[in-house]
């Protein structure tokens, strides 16, 4: 492989994904979402907010925790924000991959598309494996799934502390 005179003056750099502020900007932007969530959206659509703790806790505990009545259970909330916090992770790793060179507006737009994403995805694709999904389809938990990803962008953005590396095969 050859190289140009301006390759072997000026080696080629690559913007690398920031690891630390992504898992902090799902940690933040999953506990934004469990909270508008449990606290937000059942006024707005008239919803019992234990539904939600159940729905996320059913991931792990199966079908059977979603049985009424949807009240307080100690079990239930650490297996939900245990879920809920591991995937939002998961999955602010993923928008940081694929939205860290690009800025805070792209990251913050980019990020809600991806939430959108995930709504298809996990309430659409996903009920082949958790059939009782399919009754949480809503316009909640689009807006939720949307809000997401659009604090997941930003936060990463916000907080990524940009980190250059030479693109291997560059000599300097």
């Amino acid at each position: 492989m050859t190289t140009t005179l301006q390759e072997r003056i000026e080696p080629r750099l690559e913007q690398v994904m920031d690891l630390s502020s992504a898992v902090i900007a799902g940690l933040v932007a999953g506990t934004i979402f469990f909270l508008v969530l449990v606290f937000v959206a059942p006024i707005f659509f008239e919803f019992n907010a234990w539904v939600y703790v159940r729905l996320f806790a059913s991931v792990f505990l199966g079908d059977t925790i979603l049985a009424p009545p949807a009240t307080f259970d100690g079990t239930a909330l650490g297996v939900a924000l245990g879920t809920h916090l591991g995937l939002s992770v998961l999955f602010s790793l993923a928008i940081a991959f694929v939205f860290h060179r690009w800025g805070l507006l792209v990251g913050i737009l980019g990020g809600a598309l991806f939430g959108c994403a995930l709504y298809l995805i996990n309430f659409h694709a996903m009920n082949q494996f958790f059939p009782w999904f399919v009754q949480m389809r809503g316009w909640d938990m689009l807006i939720g799934h949307a809000l997401f990803g659009a604090v997941a962008g930003g936060v990463y953005e916000a907080l990524e502390i940009e980190e250059w590396v030479e693109v291997e095969g560059s000599e300097g």
